[in-house]
């Protein structure tokens, strides 16, 4: 073969001069995936308890939103209204608390504001009715406190007025005495279940006000900007690792020391798809382990494909769940030192069997959970937690005197099955090629509608702008496409005048398009 030859056959000159003479063009062969994933999982709502599970699918219904969403943050409600309060004690030293951080990713638009209100607004009710009883104790301890302070400086003036060398002993011990009175005298804070838009600092500073227990609840991802640095210049994350495996928390400000034994934080928060590529690159973020704390959801999104008018929630679902989350807030509230859930030997035996079927699956070579080893190695705490949240919620009066069932671990271990499904989707996410995204957004496209063929000027019109702002962005996701061998460009025609340049145009596989046949010769206009 001639150096020209080479030239010729590296263009695929002779396929082109074929397509334009009108001969059929070559077979094709066969397509090398994209790596897209599968379809994930949808969130098992029938795994919980069932006054939660069918306020899940009532808002779910009426918002018209992946169940996924309503469904997690039912979880970290759950976790907001027993965290720190509860632990769940595995077998030996081996303990998990009982709080969560889930994560889920839906893009602008799908309502996730909405579904914010309907799953945390009994936990904002059981906060004011808290606070309502907080109050008079406060009033009280504050009037005592002044009472207090009043009798100790005058019991000091008396010490310091005495005329006796070295102060009158009586008067000492009476000054002594009205200080430590003083000094015993707590005035209780209001009540905080929930926060939203928070920094670190402050929120370790709620923390140890609080005894060591706070959800972080936002319709927002932003909480992830401030601890990377927004406010600061380098990222604080400590609050958020310790406040997850309920280590000691301590933070010495100036003039003031916070102390946390075991600090208790929940995380739920709902973000836009784009966040999860972005935190993977925050400085710290994996490095620290964060990332490895966090239940991924990643449901498909259903805009577009709404109903119309559909029926508000049952008000005896919406009462229920209500009545029963508040009682679950208030039973465990005033607990200082945690309820101890222990599991009975079938529910042990249950998270055995998780722990032997997950640990060759950690193999870093062979293992499909072994890239994302800082997530997997807390699977199956995770799973342990999930059971404490269910167990509490199925027996919200008297759940610290039972053991965990056998039912209620299979249940967990369904919503971690869940979790490790979305988890593997969303750390693919974090490190994929953004061409590979949009490929996989033209291929979604072309799989949904089935042209034979299409032009680029068809294609742009199409696809959503949000993703596809200009024409020249979709240049290199269709080469990524046609390198794949999924699509095929057709010759550009010539020019026969003034005017627009006639867009390229792109034969698609049989088995993209349904066909099932070869692909149809260039169309008269192309030729």
């Amino acid at each position: 073969m001639t150096h020209a030859d080479s030239i010729l056959a590296a263009a695929d000159a002779g396929e082109r001069l074929a397509q334009l003479h009108g001969q059929p063009a070559p077979a094709w062969d066969a397509p090398v995936p994209l790596g897209a994933r599968q379809r994930l999982p949808a969130y098992p709502a029938d795994a919980l308890p069932a006054w939660v599970a069918d306020h899940v699918t009532a808002v779910a219904e009426f918002t018209q939103t992946p169940i996924d969403l309503s469904g997690c943050l039912a979880l970290a409600a759950l976790s907001t209204a027993v965290g720190g309060r509860a632990i769940v004690n595995v077998r030996g030293t081996w303990i998990e608390p009982v709080n969560i951080f889930t994560v889920v990713a839906m893009p602008p638009g799908s309502r996730k504001s909405a579904v914010f209100r309907a799953m945390t607004q009994p936990l904002l009710n059981a906060e004011r009715h808290l606070a309502e009883r907080t109050q008079p104790h406060i009033i009280e301890a504050e009037l005592a406190r002044r009472v207090a302070k009043a009798a100790a400086e005058k019991a000091a003036g008396v010490a310091a007025g005495s005329g006796t060398p070295g102060g009158d002993p009586d008067a000492l011990a009476n000054a002594t005495d009205a200080a430590m009175t003083l000094d015993a005298i707590k005035v209780p804070v209001l009540p905080r279940l929930v926060a939203d838009d928070i920094t670190p600092e402050k929120a370790a500073s709620l923390l140890a006000e609080q005894g060591g227990r706070l959800a972080v609840l936002s319709a927002e991802g932003g909480i992830f900007a401030t601890v990377a640095g927004r406010y600061s210049s380098t990222p604080n994350m400590d609050v958020f690792l310790k406040g997850h495996a309920g280590d000691m928390l301590r933070v010495d400000r100036q003039g003031r020391t916070e102390h946390v034994e075991h600090a208790a934080l929940t995380l739920g928060l709902a973000v836009q798809p784009e966040v999860i590529t972005d935190i993977a690159a925050m400085p710290g973020f994996r490095g620290k382990g964060l990332l490895g704390r966090l239940l991924y959801a990643l449901p498909e999104s259903n805009i577009g494909r709404r109903r119309i008018n559909p029926p508000p929630p049952a008000e005896q679902v919406v009462s229920h769940y209500d009545t029963q989350l508040q009682n679950l807030v208030n039973a465990l509230h005033d607990w200082d030192d945690p309820a101890r859930l222990q599991l009975t030997p079938e529910a042990d035996a249950e998270l055995l069997a998780l722990e032997t079927r997950t640990e060759p699956r950690l193999h870093p070579e062979t293992g499909d959970l072994g890239h994302l080893a800082d997530w997997a190695g807390k699977y199956v705490g995770a799973v342990a937690r999930i059971a404490g949240l269910l167990h509490l919620a199925a027996h919200v009066n008297d759940g610290w005197r039972i053991p965990i069932s056998a039912e209620t671990m299979r249940a967990a271990a369904r919503l971690g099955e869940y979790f490790t499904a979305h988890a593997i989707a969303a750390f693919d996410a974090m490190g994929s090629d953004p061409d590979q995204h949009a490929a996989r957004a033209i291929h979604a496209w072309i799989e949904r509608t089935k042209p034979e063929q299409f032009t680029v000027r068809q294609l742009f019109s199409k696809l959503p702008r949000s993703k596809f702002p200009k024409v020249a962005d979709l240049e290199a996701p269709l080469d990524l496409l046609e390198q794949h061998g999924w699509i095929r460009r057709q010759p550009d025609p010539e020019r026969t005048g003034p005017g627009r340049r006639p867009s390229p145009t792109y034969l698609v596989h049989p088995d993209l398009c349904g066909t099932g046949a070869q692909p149809p010769s260039t169309p008269p206009e192309a030729r």
